[in-house]
């Protein structure tokens, strides 16, 4: 795996995801915590926390298996070193409102910022 990356430098590109935990999924170590949208990371590259970067699919209402998409933000939590890419459909946006809503059912635990290009 290589060094850690700065979410940032994927903002407007094109990111392939691997989703490890599905929309409708249960968190491993939170049974009561469900996912709203699909939720992954970025296959060998390195978050800040030494775990691979994570990412929130939006705009796809079915659970998959991976998906690429285009970052259209970032989630930067300012009390803990775990940033998070929004990936969407090419073509897809969304507001910083729906952005946060859309999360809200895991970041409502955490301070953030959302950063755009």
């Amino acid at each position: 795996m290589q060094e850690f990356t700065d979410a940032k430098t994927f903002l407007g590109k094109m990111v392939h995801i691997k989703i490890d935990r599905p929309k409708g999924s249960s968190h491993p170590k939170s049974p009561d915590l469900i996912y709203k949208v699909n939720y992954g990371y970025v296959p060998d590259v390195k978050a800040p926390d030494g775990d691979e970067l994570d990412a929130y699919l939006l705009g796809v209402d079915k659970p998959v298996e991976e998906f690429v998409g285009v970052c259209i933000a970032v989630i930067h939590r300012t009390n803990d070193n775990d940033d998070k890419l929004i990936i969407v459909p090419e073509g897809k946006e969304y507001s910083d409102e729906e952005i946060r809503e859309l999360t809200y059912f895991q970041e409502q635990y955490f301070k953030s910022e959302i950063i755009r290009k």
